[in-house]
């Protein structure tokens, strides 16, 4: 079923929207090409409108005529975000478990480069050169009678010291 043009006395095809009311694009009439040109020439959203109300409706245009929050308003979107993320509801950053990961922000390899040299996670670079030190005496081969044992030893500590002069040591 094809629609009829809403112009007074016209036969042809309405197939071109026009509005009815101004900031209603639901309503609307149908109008044929020749119609719809006339109606376009004539229309004049701003018709009913004095400048200032013009200038409003074209500012807040550049908004989609929504509302907007200056950024130290309380209502702000940011604003509420931020507060809420320094606000610890859930006390993650309180508790213990949290406060040792804080500490040791290490990777496997230097624990298990700690743990062989027998030190703690929160041990300083000083105190890491100072035990090596005393492990290379304690386990070199010359004091040991050339003993393969604790030239592996020896080696996996020199490994590990190696290890965290590259990820803790001074640069």
């Amino acid at each position: 079923m094809k629609i009829i043009c809403d112009w007074d006395n016209c036969k042809e095809i309405g197939s071109y929207k026009a509005p009815i009311e101004k900031d209603n694009s639901k309503n609307f009439r149908l109008l044929c090409l020749e119609h719809i040109k006339v109606f376009n020439k004539k229309w004049n959203y701003f018709a009913d409108m004095n400048d200032s109300q013009i200038e409003y409706f074209i500012k807040s245009d550049l908004t989609w005529h929504k509302s907007t929050k200056g950024f130290n308003s309380s209502d702000n979107f940011f604003n509420i975000l931020w507060n809420n993320a320094l606000e610890d509801k859930l006390n993650i950053f309180k508790s213990s478990s949290f406060k040792e990961f804080k500490k040791t922000r290490l990777s496997k390899t230097d624990r298990d480069a700690l743990d062989i040299m027998e030190l703690k996670y929160d041990a300083k670079w000083e105190e890491i050169q100072k035990v090596f030190k005393t492990l290379v005496k304690k386990y070199h081969p010359d004091k040991n009678l050339g003993s393969t044992k604790f030239e592996d030893k020896l080696k996996k500590i020199t490994l590990a010291y190696s290890q965290l002069k590259l990820t803790i040591g001074k640069k």
